[in-house]
């Protein structure tokens, strides 16, 4: 029976050739679309899923509570946590701690082997750890012990890619390489061990590993008290035991706070709450925004998946209208089935039957389809996937229930409603397609479009909002400003002869050195607050120490006071420049800004220390939209002790000014590659995970379009012949192709319409959740939803029109002759 059915479902697939292409064609896009959106989305929530003890592996962030109740969450904890946590209690198996370099954002690895030229080059992501690291993370070591290989402060651990392209094919082993900037001190490390590189599945994405106990950081610890308050700067993770309940053990941390740091945190006026987080739950933890990486919104991963569901409910839909609209030639053929004693159930698996070949001939259809669209995808996403992934067993199950589900989805109605004919009916002629599936039709139809246009007034959205990112004032000359990294001692060293010989281009307005620049992130703070409060009234405040002529070459605008400046020798004596969130914070008049003095109390000695404001300068963003304003210091700097050097350029052609640029580098630091960014590109690569968002919505939004004009173009073949001897009576008497065409389309036209009446509410209300993630945004404007209904419109008109003209075109003399 099973075999008569595939056999009768294979010769009306060849029987129905343009309906079954419609249907395969829609049927694999959707399904594609699906496909490459779940590999995607497993490829988001399976972060650091690969490491051993990962189900008892979390994170101890903590939640600065200010005495006016506002809260601040932090990833990070003062670095005594981790050895008190592992003494305070048994159930902590493991205790390891990461410091992630805010000092420099690249590290100058160099190689000199004998008899050759010493090899050099910049390199990201390198982290310090402590012995400890690959105890409690699961690293595949292709080279060296995991167990002892950080034991030494001056041992590195290397990626395979980055043991590559230091050593080639030979081993890296025990080979010696300098570290360069705050992360090295430019001194030597012995490679200990080699790492695959598993960064695309963790958040904590390495290139190298160095010791807690070298560079910079390694000298802080060893000067640093036993402070449990401030500093808080590192990542603390705990391996708990196995079967360790981690609610309960997170109840005991208030005590733990009580013990080791109450009576510090009641002296500085601020109050600490301890949490764990689970580490494969960090990446999708958006409510910190930066966890070693960025993290991603869980919400981003739901809008992803409804695009994937709706693009193949879409195709479905597809599906079960043309098999509906057809139902009339089938009649007949289920009605002498019904008459030679066929049930409804051998009906029904009939149906359901021809519904799963269309489906699983889509199926081979979309595995190849992903294979070619996989690179496409790559670059769209942002991501490394590879058709292999898709080889695992349970991948292959799923592709698999997904499309069984497909099929019962597409052809359930359709079985449903053919099985149940009347078959007297049918076989004395007086079989129609019923109103009720004339209006499934039409409401199907609806589905579609609600769907189409809400995708496009999403995408008008998104753009409108990421050209406001792009457009938007952000307080200072963002164009043609380049960063040039200071990252060793012998660069820093260079910068005033560098700066100067840089202005002596005239195309060259301004260069002036920096701790950090708008744009990247900036860890550096401090409570500060007014003389007439006390220090429970403190308020963060971000701070940055500059060159004497940072804010000129910056273009930042003062609204009142002056700018830190060289002529003014005791501005390197506690005075600084604050922008107007911070006098707005504080509570102080702009007319009283300049003079005002907010104290400060000196974590290394509690002596309170009173800073003058010597001028207050408007608003700007050093961060992204993301995130309001917030207080921000400026600093003066007369030392060479930069980690930044930004250069105006005047010339638009920039790339006429990096040669000279490039040569006066090398003149002054001959061993150290040249190489710089752009401020504005490094300030837009804050919104890079916007911009996948905009160009996945717009490309699935694009293919949902087309899936739905696929549907609407076999509607309109199908009712155009269906009414093709009424147009030929209509043309006999004299009407014209344009009201024969008008007549076809506006029932369509009408369905798109009401689409667009019932997808305007819902859109606006998803998009306004979605822009909520900014503190700086577009309103929801009135033309996107007249201009994605008009596109609408006009695609529908565009798609039935095709087969409406052909239909008024026809000779009804051929359409109206006898059969």
């Amino acid at each position: 029976m099973i075999k008569n059915y595939l056999k009768i479902a294979w010769r009306n697939v060849l029987k129905s050739k343009l309906f079954s292409a419609i249907n395969v064609f829609g049927l694999s896009v959707g399904m594609t679309c699906c496909m490459l959106l779940l590999l995607y989305i497993l490829s988001e929530v399976s972060f650091d899923s690969h490491h051993e003890f990962g189900k008892d592996i979390y994170l101890v962030r903590s939640v600065r509570i200010q005495s006016n109740g506002e809260k601040m969450d932090n990833p990070r904890a003062p670095s005594p946590y981790a050895r008190a946590i592992q003494s305070e209690f048994p159930e902590v198996k493991q205790v390891t701690r990461l410091w992630q370099n805010f000092l420099e954002n690249k590290t100058l690895l160099s190689v000199e082997e004998s008899g050759k030229s010493v090899k050099s080059f910049y390199e990201t992501r390198g982290y310090h750890v402590d012995s400890t690291f690959f105890d409690v993370f699961t690293y595949q070591f292709l080279e060296g012990d995991a167990n002892t290989a950080l034991d030494d402060a001056h041992a590195v651990v290397l990626s395979e890619e980055v043991a590559r392209n230091l050593f080639g094919n030979a081993t890296a082993l025990n080979k010696i390489i300098r570290l360069g900037g705050t992360t090295g001190n430019g001194e030597n490390f012995r490679v200990t061990g080699v790492y695959k590189d598993e960064s695309a599945r963790s958040h904590i994405d390495a290139r190298f590993f160095v010791s807690m106990n070298a560079g910079w950081v390694g000298g802080f610890l060893r000067e640093q008290k036993q402070d449990f308050t401030n500093n808080n700067m590192f990542y603390t993770y705990v391996r708990l035991a196995p079967g360790t309940d981690a609610s309960r053990f997170e109840k005991k941390l208030p005590a733990f706070i009580n013990k080791y740091a109450r009576q510090d945190l009641k002296a500085a006026g601020v109050d600490k709450q301890m949490a764990l987080l689970a580490v494969n739950d960090i990446h999708l933890f958006n409510q910190i925004e930066s966890i070693v990486t960025p993290t991603t919104s869980s919400t981003y991963l739901y809008v992803l998946a409804s695009i994937a569901l709706f693009t193949l409910l879409i195709a479905c839909i597809n599906f079960m209208n043309l098999a509906t609209a057809r139902s009339a030639k089938r009649a007949a053929e289920v009605g002498i089935r019904k008459v030679m004693g066929a049930g409804k159930g051998g009906l029904v698996g009939q149906f359901l039957g021809e519904s799963m070949v269309l489906t699983f001939i889509a199926l081979a259809v979309a595995a190849v389809l992903v294979a070619l669209s996989l690179p496409v995808f790559n670059e769209l996403s942002g991501k490394s996937l590879e058709f292999n992934e898709l080889l695992k067993p349970e991948i292959i199950l799923a592709f698999i229930m997904l499309a069984f589900v497909t099929g019962l989805l597409a052809g359930s109605y359709p079985a449903f409603y053919l099985s149940v004919f009347n078959p007297l009916d049918v076989i004395k002629g007086k079989f129609v397609n019923s109103v009720s599936a004339t209006t499934l039709r039409k409401g199907l139809v609806v589905v579609q479009f609600v769907i189409s246009t809400g995708l496009v007034v999403a995408t008008l959205v998104i753009q409108t909002q990421m050209k406001y990112m792009r457009e938007q004032p952000l307080g200072f000359t963002k164009d043609q400003q380049l960063v040039i990294p200071l990252r060793t001692d012998a660069a820093k060293h260079a910068y005033t002869a560098l700066r100067n010989e840089l202005l002596q281009n005239n195309q060259i307005e301004g260069a002036s050195g920096t701790s950090y620049y708008p744009g990247i992130l900036n860890p550096s703070d401090m409570s500060l607050y007014p003389s007439d409060q006390s220090i429970n009234e403190a308020k963060l405040v971000k701070t940055n120490w500059v060159a004497p002529d940072f804010m000129k070459t910056m273009g930042f605008e003062m609204a009142a006071g002056r700018m830190l400046s060289a002529d003014f020798p005791g501005d390197t004596n506690y005075k600084m420049v604050v922008n107007e969130a911070t006098i707005r914070k504080m509570g102080i008049s702009i007319n009283k800004a300049v003079g005002s003095r907010l104290n400060f109390k000196s974590n290394t000695d509690g002596v309170i220390h009173p800073l003058e404001i010597v001028g207050v300068v408007k608003d700007f963003h050093f961060a992204d939209l993301h995130q309001a304003i917030e207080p921000y210091a400026l600093f003066l700097n007369m030392n060479s002790d930069f980690n930044y050097i930004v250069t105006h350029v005047s010339s638009r052609d920039v790339s006429k000014v990096l040669p000279f640029i490039e040569s006066k580098w090398k003149s002054l630091v001959p061993d150290e590659p040249f190489t710089y960014s752009f401020l504005d590109q490094d300030f837009q690569n804050n919104y890079a995970a916007d911009a996948r968002t905009s160009r996945i919505v717009n490309s699935f939004t694009l293919i949902s379009i087309v899936i739905s004009c696929l549907g609407l173009f076999g509607l309109a073949a199908f009712a155009a012949q269906q009414r093709i001897k009424e147009i030929g009576v209509r043309k006999v008497l004299g009407a014209s192709v344009t009201s024969i065409v008008a007549l076809l389309s506006g029932d369509f036209v009408k369905l798109v319409i009401v689409s667009i009446v019932i997808a305007t509410p819902l859109t606006w209300y998803v998009m306004d959740k979605w822009l909520q993630g900014f503190a700086y945004k577009i309103s929801i404007q009135w033309w996107m939803f007249v201009l994605a209904g008009a596109l609408a419109v006009v695609i529908a008109i565009i798609t039935v029109s095709t087969q409406a003209i052909k239909a008024a075109v026809t000779n009804p003399v051929k359409s109206l002759k006898s059969e």
